[in-house]
């Protein structure tokens, strides 16, 4: 062997190792048959602590949306922040939007 092959050697089987390395800490693995993934909940890091969870169930429990979404393996509704718009609200700006506006409500209901 020479002394290239030599230096080398460990250059090369760091790179090969070092993906492996940094998959081994994620929460998702590739299946060994290499179709799909699997989740490792073991593998997780919270930036929360428990107090918050804690707190965080509460709430949804007091809310009613934990019990509505347990089981379903749904996200979890969004709180609406900004105004709340009548059905006939919203009738009333659809009958009175642009050509323009139309045509790209139209394109992004189409193409989206």
């Amino acid at each position: 062997m020479s002394i290239r092959y030599r230096t080398l050697l460990p250059f090369v089987a760091a790179a090969l190792a070092l993906p492996a390395a940094v998959q081994a800490s994620a929460e998702w693995h590739p299946t060994l048959r290499g179709a799909g993934y699997t989740y490792h909940y073991d593998h997780f890091r919270s930036t929360k602590t428990r107090a918050q969870v804690m707190a965080e169930v509460d709430a949804a429990r007091r809310d009613g949306t934990l019990a509505s979404m347990i089981g379903h393996n749904v996200p979890l509704p969004l709180a609406s922040t900004g105004p709340v718009k009548s059905r006939q609200q919203v009738v009333d700006e659809m009958r009175n939007e642009s050509p323009q506006d139309r045509r790209a409500r139209m394109e992004m209901m189409i193409n989206g």
